[in-house]
């Protein structure tokens, strides 16, 4: 059972990563990559909402869905799970983390809509996890998230210093830095 873990825990964080290998989430991750705190604070986020929307989707697919019959609910349940999560999130910055909250701007809100949130929940179900598995799974994946995103960060940061074409400048570069660090996150595959 640890090894099975550690293995969706390896796998969905860098081998399988949400942005770099499947294209989910790509919004925040380049909407929010510009400063690392930034990056970091969107990424925390990101790993809470993910991991208890993992536990809580489970739970109600696992002890309500099936048992009455109705998985066809599926993903409208999962998305209102997340919205109340998300808004929970939201709600916590606001009142404890005001800064924060001002420099994701439009980005927090948007994580109700992230795709690698509903992404991760319905992806459980697929794979028949169990509850633990699909918490581990959606931690791990919000973490591959988070890693993905602060790199970027990192690297935007640095290349507002060098000397840039002008054609490449502004969302261009981004996005070539984006596709470089997917085939550098290719190399993960060996792994498993």
């Amino acid at each position: 059972m640890v090894k099975e873990l550690l293995v969706i825990l390896i796998s969905s964080s860098l081998v399988n990563n949400v942005v770099l290998s499947q294209f989910l989430g790509l919004c925040p991750f380049l909407g929010v990559s510009k400063k690392t705190n930034t990056a970091t604070g969107m990424g925390v986020a990101v790993i809470f909402v993910i991991t208890l929307a993992s536990a809580v989707a489970g739970l109600i697919y696992q002890y309500i869905l099936v048992p009455l019959d109705i998985t066809y609910l599926q993903t409208i349940v999962f998305i209102l799970v997340i919205a109340a999560l998300v808004q929970f999130v939201e709600m916590f910055l606001k009142k404890f983390m005001p800064a924060l909250y001002q420099s994701l701007g439009v980005y927090l809100p948007l994580i109700t809509t992230n795709c690698a949130v509903l992404g991760v929940a319905l992806t459980n179900v697929q794979k028949n996890y169990g509850i633990l598995t699909g918490i581990v799974n959606g931690f791990a994946t919000a973490v591959g998230f988070t890693i993905s995103i602060v790199i970027l960060a990192g690297i935007r940061e640095k290349l507002k210093y060098n000397d840039i074409p002008e054609s490449f400048q502004g969302m261009p570069i981004v996005l070539v830095t984006a596709g470089l660090m997917a085939i550098a996150f290719c190399g993960f595959s060996g792994l498993l």
